[in-house]
């Protein structure tokens, strides 16, 4: 599906069909469906009516987040172990922090600039911190959405914060790139140009499936070696949730529904 768009010229389009294919856009219409045929089919309509307002309520509920992402978070985080194991393999000077962008805003009025969006600075982070423990160079990954066509790209967004506020310079700004596969494509071109061979992703754990494949299979494309090292951060620890907490509607709850939809959406359309 993704290839199609590209064929066509459409790929500014994915914002669009994404909106309309996530909750509560197809439940609104179901519900607009049942009360159509509330006169002329009125058992289906009741039926139709049920359906929607269970699925609206649970597409607002963290349980339902937690049982999409499940197997789109295959790995646990990095341990302190693992971290050190890690940090002994970089002395070579051949791996990299590799930071894919989350969002940005173009214009944030209390900075008077543009700003990266919570996931964006989220990663930003990690990566820096992650970079400090195995003491490796980053790159970040991000230009402007298909949304948001003449804002600042986002990598370029990030130097400004890593230099200006951490105190840390990226090694590699990549602000071409619309999606993961452009993430994917475009890093991997910068890297292979300094012989990286191992690379420590960082993304949200909900997206990482989707990046290691955009990632390997880029990797397989070009013909370049490379260790992929998944790096997921930002995962919720469920069992430490209340009751209430994973049962009932909230915007935390919507939040994870719609990110893991949107990944499951992804993987299904090759985007």
């Amino acid at each position: 599906m993704n290839d199609l768009f590209s064929t066509f010229g459409l790929l500014e389009w994915k914002p669009w069909v994404a909106a309309l294919l996530l909750p509560p856009v197809p439940l609104l219409g179901l519900l607009l469906l049942a009360w159509w045929w509330q006169r002329r089919r009125p058992a289906l309509s009741t039926l139709l009516l049920m359906v929607s307002v269970l699925a609206l309520w649970f597409s607002q509920c963290q349980v339902t987040g937690a049982l999409l992402e499940r197997q789109l978070t295959p790995m646990p985080s990095l341990s302190t172990q693992r971290l050190a194991e890690l940090r002994r393999g970089t002395s070579d000077g051949k791996t990299a922090v590799v930071v894919l962008g989350g969002g940005a805003r173009a214009l944030v009025s209390e900075y008077g600039e543009s700003r990266l969006e919570n996931p964006s600075m989220e990663r930003l982070h990690y990566g820096l911190w992650l970079a400090r423990q195995v003491q490796a160079p980053v790159l970040f990954s991000g230009g402007n959405s298909w949304a948001q066509p003449g804002a600042p790209g986002e990598a370029t967004i990030a130097a400004r914060i890593a230099s200006r506020d951490y105190g840390r310079n990226l090694r590699w700004v990549e602000s071409e790139s619309k999606d993961t596969r452009g993430n994917a494509r475009l890093s991997l071109q910068l890297l292979q140009q300094d012989g990286i061979t191992q690379v420590l992703l960082v993304t949200h754990g909900w997206h990482m499936r989707r990046a290691l494949r955009a990632f390997d299979e880029e990797a397989q494309r070009i013909g370049m070696a490379v260790r992929l090292v998944p790096a997921p951060m930002g995962l919720v620890a469920d069992h430490r949730l209340s009751v209430m907490q994973r049962w009932l509607p909230s915007s935390e709850g919507n939040q994870r529904v719609r990110q893991a939809l949107r990944e499951w959406i992804g993987l299904a359309s090759g985007a």
